[in-house]
């Protein structure tokens, strides 16, 4: 995907965001226990408002956060805040980001575009209402980025935050595969490692891209989704990318 691409769906996922968020300002979201969407708009404002003084400061902002005002309006602010700083940069500008291996502005770009949709993913479970699908490019894009940016990333930088759900692991694999695109990641008891392609496998997540974002985002059921063979080892990596990700 390109910058002109992850804008366009930014766009899109933070305006049906917006929308629904505000008719469930006081509703529990089921996805992330202990928060009202006022809670999920306001915590939206500040990633957008941290990534975005992150790229203009060269550092990590502080200290934070700050204060900020009622959740709508903040969240309208750090969006056009956001938007004007991703649009005036170069993907390619240099940006510090949490992962080593890409320092750049497009690491934002896509980070935020994909952070957009599973909060507006959350927006709409707690409003009640129907989710508008997912484009099938940005759903592949997210789940590539979670596999290896978050879980296996995390395994590597970061191995004590899931090294108890690891434990009891044995280098059983799962394949997760979607149109076009399949990962084969493999749970050891000290990593979890992420090749892209299709192969053999314990197990497998199967479904249409949106289906299967949800799925290991995990605001969709098993029932979702198509799962084959070794379900130990698939609610292990449901478990571990729970981890990775909280």
């Amino acid at each position: 995907m390109d910058k002109d691409r992850f804008l366009e769906c930014l766009a899109a996922d933070f305006t049906r965001l917006r929308d629904v968020v505000e008719g469930a300002m006081d509703a529990p979201v089921p996805s992330c226990p202990g928060w009202t969407g006022a809670d999920l708009a306001r915590h939206v404002a500040e990633v957008y408002l941290h990534k975005t003084e992150t790229m203009r400061q060269g550092s990590w902002p502080t200290p934070w956060p700050p204060e900020l005002p009622e959740p709508l309006a903040a969240l309208d602010d750090s969006y056009r805040r956001l938007v004007g700083e991703l649009t005036a940069r170069d993907v390619t500008d240099r940006s510090l980001t949490w992962y080593v291996h890409d320092q750049t502005v497009g690491f934002w770009l896509r980070r935020m575009a994909q952070e957009t949709v599973i909060h507006r993913l959350d927006a709409e479970l707690a409003a009640g209402v129907e989710h508008d699908p997912v484009p099938a490019d940005l759903a592949v894009d997210g789940i590539d980025e979670l596999l290896v940016r978050f879980l296996a990333y995390a395994s590597e930088e970061d191995p004590e935050e899931i090294a108890e759900y690891l434990a009891d692991c044995d280098g059983r694999t799962v394949q997760v595969a979607t149109e076009g695109a399949g990962w084969q990641v493999q749970l050891g008891p000290d990593a979890v490692t992420v090749e892209r392609g299709e192969s053999d496998a314990e197990a497998a997540v199967l479904g249409e891209p949106g289906a299967v974002l949800r799925w290991v985002w995990r605001r969709a059921g098993d029932d979702e989704v198509q799962l084959d063979g070794n379900r130990w080892a698939i609610g292990k990596l449901r478990a571990v990318l729970g981890a990775a990700t909280q």
